[in-house]
């Protein structure tokens, strides 16, 4: 999970994300939506595969790059569950009514 976070903690890659969820795209067509150097690119995609949140499959000279939202979504998931999210947490009892506590 912690590569995950690593991944979606920059504002490029979660771009990137977003771009993904229209559709697959090659790796030149994601950098040309960015003003920063082709290496740079590469560095951010390289954090995005190794967060699993990207499929990169090589297509001749292109490498294309597809979203695994599967992953993205059980990530989340995970991580608001390890709060308790969902669960019904007990009320301390100064802040229940009378009647609450009489029950």
């Amino acid at each position: 999970m912690s590569h995950v976070f690593k991944a979606l903690s920059d504002p490029t890659r979660r771009r990137v994300l977003q771009l993904l969820r229209k559709g697959p795209l090659s790796a030149g067509e994601l950098s040309d939506q960015f003003d920063v150097s082709k290496p740079t690119m590469s560095a951010h995609f390289a954090v995005l595969r190794e967060a699993d949140l990207v499929h990169a499959e090589k297509a001749g000279k292109s490498v294309i790059y597809h979203l695994k939202l599967s992953v993205l979504e059980e990530a989340l998931l995970g991580f608001v569950h390890s709060f308790g999210v969902g669960e019904e947490a007990p009320r301390p009892e100064a802040s229940r009514s009378k009647e609450e506590i009489a029950r």
